[in-house]
């Protein structure tokens, strides 16, 4: 069978991976929060600085050391489907401390303070739960260019990046002459982002509390809403594609294991355009007939277009 495969027949996970970052005061922890059943990862304290509204029925660790946060991993998780990290910056200080101690990390110990760091996200994976990361913004230097970038050490930058979906920058924008919170997960001249999820270049972030009172007008549910469910809906149209895949060759199979002589193997063989065709399954009815027919001692002739025995060539 062939290796290769179309965009249906792939196994796609249905959990989200993302890091949101931005300047402080832009709302990252809430918005990060407006994922589907969140447990918080408080590694910095930014819980208290949240409106009590969206923390209240929120699950929450205050973390106090490394083996603490694998312990919570092995938990019974099953009332949340998402893991917030808050943030990725001072999660990185606990893995350091966790491996190096007091000490300075050394270049021997990058790797293992990397390692660490994409076994979490890929445990958090395992369990089919959403992360969703939060870091403070930094910016890069590019010639004469400021590039804002997540407030990550370069030795980490990439190997966290390398596991997520998406790569979020928040900030503010004006339109229609109000100034809004917006986050674009497209990479710019001007900000790092990742977008493997065809998400819009910009989303406006509705505001959701009433700068007055304190008081929330409106569920806190924009990631779930306009990332998580899209995304999930593109995974189960996939997965349709997929089911009507292996049930046409299903059929193919069956079809190719009834065949048992020359005069079989060229009605299949006129018949391989009436299936219903998803994506390589004709190529894959083709690979089938041509093994079988190679092993009932047939050869395939190119000028007649039909199987013919071996040794009618003689």
């Amino acid at each position: 069978m062939s290796l290769i495969k179309r965009y249906f027949e792939l196994e796609t996970p249905s959990c989200v991976k993302m890091m949101i970052y931005g300047q402080s005061g832009m709302g990252k922890t809430t918005l990060a929060l407006s994922a589907p059943r969140p447990l918080l990862i408080d590694f910095d304290g930014g819980v208290k600085r949240v409106n009590l509204a969206h923390v209240k029925d929120v699950g929450t660790v205050q973390v106090a050391s490394w083996s603490k946060v694998q312990q919570v991993l092995q938990e019974d998780l099953s009332d949340y489907d998402s893991i917030v990290v808050d943030t990725a910056g001072k999660m990185m200080d606990f893995i350091i401390t966790h491996v190096c101690g007091f000490r300075q990390p050394q270049l021997r110990d990058w790797g293992t303070i990397n390692l660490e760091a994409q076994n979490f996200i890929r445990s958090i994976s395992a369990l089919n739960k959403n992360i969703v990361i939060v870091a403070h913004r930094d910016v890069r230097k590019e010639g004469d260019t400021n590039v804002f970038i997540p407030a990550l050490r370069e030795k980490n930058y990439n190997t966290l990046v390398a596991e997520l979906d998406l790569l979020g920058y928040m900030e503010t924008k004006t339109d229609n002459n109000v100034v809004k919170r917006s986050i674009t997960f497209d990479p710019t001249p001007r900000n790092d982002g990742k977008n493997t999820c065809g998400l819009p270049s910009v989303m406006f972030i509705p505001e959701i509390i009433d700068r007055r009172t304190g008081h929330t007008t409106a569920p806190n549910n924009f990631i779930q809403a306009q990332i998580i469910e899209p995304y999930k809906a593109m995974i189960e149209i996939k997965r349709s594609e997929a089911q009507k895949y292996e049930q046409v060759m299903t059929e193919i199979r069956e079809a190719v294991e009834l065949v048992t002589d020359e005069v079989s193997a060229n009605d299949f063989v006129q018949r391989i355009d009436e299936y219903d065709h998803v994506g390589s399954s004709k190529q894959q009815a083709s690979l089938l007939i041509n093994e079988k027919a190679k092993a009932l001692g047939l050869t395939w002739n190119k000028k007649d277009k039909r199987y013919e025995p071996a040794d009618s060539k003689k």
